[in-house]
């Protein structure tokens, strides 16, 4: 192997394979037209170039349709953006309402739409270009071994991706199901992996994220990197170009040899 190539690389899968904008916005949609069935009639349409450039806030999915009707009740959006959850905690609690609710409905919305439409489902993604080819790459033709860590729930990442000529074993994409944080979903993978100088490399596009990992001092030998092009600021991204121990790297970068990672 060479000493540039991981022995296990990590994707999130939202933000840095692949970009569902335009599917989170409409699921987003539907499931509001549940929850708040009064106003089923309301043209939502408005709010999407507004929710497209928020979704970096969002950390668990059940947020959208939250992040939506902070929109619409009129919330500054230079809040929403710097104070993300507390705006979700006011309206949450202002509406009686639970995230795991929230977050049934919006995956039965998605149960229901592939079942009924799954074309028109999975042509609302798109992969970000070079992506397919890398990661076909990894899975052919070298020894690095390729998981997904997801907080979508693991079947709709196997939908897209096989849509994409991707096929990954059902224990290498690991969605939402696995109940577990990301940091800890990587210190499974290493455990299971039973090799003493392993090379993991984790790819992921919510800074939180890739600092919470730092924050493990067993995960302190993993390369953590932020992509550029997903769900996030230009804030994040400064903030990552100062902190040593994320490297922020860019989808050229990503789609070219490892060792043009650093």
């Amino acid at each position: 192997m060479s000493a540039n190539a991981p022995t296990i690389l990590a994707l999130d899968f939202d933000g840095v394979v692949c970009d569902g904008l335009k599917e989170y916005f409409q699921t987003t949609v539907k499931t509001y037209r549940l929850i708040w069935e009064n106003e089923s009639k309301q043209d939502l349409e408005e709010f999407a170039e507004s929710f497209y450039r928020l979704r970096p806030v969002i950390e668990i999915g059940w947020e959208m349709p939250i992040l939506l009707r902070s929109l619409i009740l009129g919330f500054p959006q230079a809040r929403i953006s710097q104070s993300w959850s507390e705006v979700a905690a006011e309206i949450v609690a202002a509406e009686n309402l639970a995230g795991a609710e929230i977050g049934a409905k919006l995956d039965n919305v998605r149960d229901n739409w592939i079942k009924t439409d799954l074309d028109g489902w999975l042509s609302l993604h798109r992969f970000y270009p070079g992506v397919v080819a890398k990661v076909q790459n990894v899975i052919s033709n070298s020894t690095t071994q390729l998981f997904i860590i997801t907080t979508k729930e693991g079947r709709f990442a196997k939908k897209l991706l096989q849509q994409a000529g991707i096929e990954l074993s059902p224990e290498s994409i690991i969605g939402k199901e696995a109940k577990s944080p990301k940091h800890q979903t990587l210190r499974q993978i290493i455990n299971l992996a039973e090799k003493d100088d392993l090379q993991v490399w984790f790819v992921e596009d919510r800074l939180k994220t890739l600092q919470s990992v730092q924050k493990q001092k067993d995960l302190d030998t993993i390369s953590l990197y932020l992509a550029d092009w997903g769900y996030n600021t230009e804030k994040d991204r400064q903030t990552a170009q100062e902190n040593p121990s994320i490297s922020l790297l860019s989808l050229q970068q990503f789609a070219q040899d490892f060792s043009a990672w650093n």
